[in-house]
């Protein structure tokens, strides 16, 4: 399909996305930073960008708020183009771009209050509760020279909230946070989220905290997207299926799923038994799962615990990334 204009209305069309693009491409010169990305984010929900560092994650994040043009593609931010019109959807978005800067000389108040002359009188009202928000409300009268990394990270967070933004798009926000700063930090993204309704955008590498703050992600590497969804949908789309089996008697277990042709492999774990689901009888897992409880207990054994194994998010990222180094590695060949 032909690259689609930028400004374009096509990749604005769907109201119930904060953020959308289509075939979005960046070139810088032969280089192809990022490569026909097609995303989509949701409305109301907390949305990870995964990959390590160099995937594309800030140029893409450039590129939707217009301070990068795009080289092919479209782009829409709460339903209206960028860049066509990126003024009027700027005005409901708040955003870090990799590590924020202020005034040093200033406190985090004044920093904020400068802001705010520039947005309109309205807006001082908003200083307070954006402080408090983000957990620097004794600390807003110091200058920001004496503040950690972490605490300026929370400072270009209150900053964002000045615009009370429909949409938040953070680089990297966990950066220089303790893991005591790193848990406030999750819970202010989800009560952001869950009370007020609005939608967070953030780029990590960090693939257990996302796990643990989002709803949805999408994992990018080398600048193209590799699987997007919803996070348990993203954990569970392995190719190999295992369920955690607790039973009463482990070798008879062993010796009768040997025999079961829905179990490709069996063996004992810490849980108990680790299974392995056959995947080549056309039956879904839930299908195979209950084959294989079938099968124990017609044996006379008593099952006490049969679960699928959840796969980490990290999981899921190593494998689908691993998988398309292999790919590129066959291109090259």
């Amino acid at each position: 399909m032909p690259p689609i204009s930028e400004g374009s209305t096509t990749a604005a069309s769907n109201s119930e996305t904060a953020v959308e693009t289509i075939g979005l491409t960046k070139r810088f010169g032969e280089r192809v930073a990022i490569d026909g990305v097609d995303l989509r984010v949701p409305r109301g929900s907390a949305f990870g960008f995964l990959g390590p560092n160099g995937a594309g994650k800030t140029t893409m994040i450039r590129m939707l708020l217009g301070l990068t043009h795009a080289s092919a593609g479209s782009m829409s931010l709460l339903g209206r183009p960028v860049p066509a019109e990126r003024a009027q959807a700027l005005e409901r978005v708040g955003a870090i771009v990799e590590e924020p800067r202020f005034h040093p000389h200033l406190s985090g108040r004044e920093n904020l209050r400068i802001v705010a002359a520039v947005r309109g009188p309205h807006v001082h009202a908003r200083i307070g509760p954006a402080l408090a928000r983000v957990g620097l409300a004794e600390r807003a009268d110091e200058k920001v020279k004496k503040y950690s990394l972490g605490m300026r990270q929370r400072l270009g967070v209150a900053r964002c909230l000045l615009a009370d933004p429909l949409l938040l798009i953070l680089d990297e926000p966990t950066n220089g946070l303790d893991p005591g700063g790193i848990q406030e930090f999750r819970e202010m993204v989800r009560a952001m989220v869950e009370q007020e309704g609005r939608t967070v955008f953030l780029s990590s590498h960090l693939l257990d905290e996302v796990e643990k703050i989002c709803d949805h992600a999408a994992i990018v590497d080398r600048g193209k997207i590799v699987v997007q969804g919803a996070i348990s949908e993203l954990a569970e789309g392995a190719t190999q299926h295992e369920l955690i089996v607790g039973v009463d008697d482990l070798d008879g277990a062993l010796a009768v799923l040997d025999g079961c042709e829905q179990a490709r492999e069996a063996r004992r774990s810490d849980e108990g038994l680790r299974v392995v689901l056959d995947d080549g009888s056309g039956w879904s897992a839930a299908e195979r799962a209950a084959a294989i409880n079938a099968a124990l207990v017609g044996s006379g054994i008593a099952v006490s615990r049969l679960e699928p194994v959840r796969q980490s998010l990290e999981q899921r990222f190593l494998e689908v990334t691993s998988r398309l180094s292999d790919t590129t590695e066959e291109v090259r060949a």
